[in-house]
């Protein structure tokens, strides 16, 4: 993926320091500070979808529950359970469709993916993490999805956290990346299944979120 017209400058020498946007591998791109004023209405989303669709912590393949908590919104939603991993349109918790992914989170989405060189990105699913001080999520590829043409846009909110990005075998090395609340990574293209994760949350607290991180990756999933 090469970066598009409106997006090209950002990759000459220098610029990406400048700008807080960090290069991850072709395709992926880490955008340090991207969330602007846009807090207020973030978490308001939030706090509807996950009143409506509360987070919870789902069961692996394998029987064993998952260190993070989890929603979704959108058309579809991503779940695990004994049956394996998949979307479905309907939450299984309340038997109810999930809620409609609000205009501010398709808005962002749509933003950073733009600003990552892939243009006119219209998730349907947002798959909501919620990570408690030592959570953590093993590397793994995002590999459920109908149309790996489309990115992965992930943004993090509340306490920082260690992010994990790899290539495109587990064995690859992976590299680790800070992420402090409003950070967003997009990969797409040739990196769309690289291996990535999230390390242990470290404990802290954070003024919105508490002592708690947020992420919200946003797909095209059908």
């Amino acid at each position: 993926m090469s970066a598009q017209g409106e997006t090209a400058d950002l990759f000459d020498e220098g610029a990406e320091a400048t700008a807080g946007y960090e290069t991850l591998a072709e395709g992926a791109l880490l955008l340090r500070h991207f969330i602007g004023d846009e807090d207020a209405a973030l978490m308001a989303s939030l706090h509807t979808i996950i009143t409506q669709a509360p987070l919870r912590q789902m069961l692996t393949r394998g029987g064993f529950r998952m260190s993070v908590a989890m929603s979704n919104c959108g058309d579809t939603g991503w779940i695990s359970d004994r049956r394996g991993y998949r979307y479905d349109a309907i939450d299984p918790q309340t038997g109810r469709p999930w809620p409609a992914m609000p205009a501010a989170f398709t808005a962002l989405a749509a933003r950073a993916a733009a600003r990552a060189g892939f243009a006119r990105f219209t998730p349907d699913a947002c798959l909501i993490n919620s990570y408690a001080p030592g959570a953590r999520m093993a590397p793994h590829q995002d590999k459920d999805e109908r149309d790996f043409t489309q990115p992965i846009v992930s943004v993090s909110l509340g306490l920082p956290a260690v992010f994990l990005f790899g290539g495109l075998q587990r064995r690859d090395r992976l590299q680790r990346c800070q992420l402090t609340h409003g950070a967003v990574v997009v990969w797409g293209g040739p990196a769309r299944l690289a291996f990535h994760g999230v390390s242990p949350l470290a404990d802290g607290e954070h003024p919105l979120l508490g002592r708690q991180r947020i992420n919200l990756t946003f797909r095209k999933a059908l």
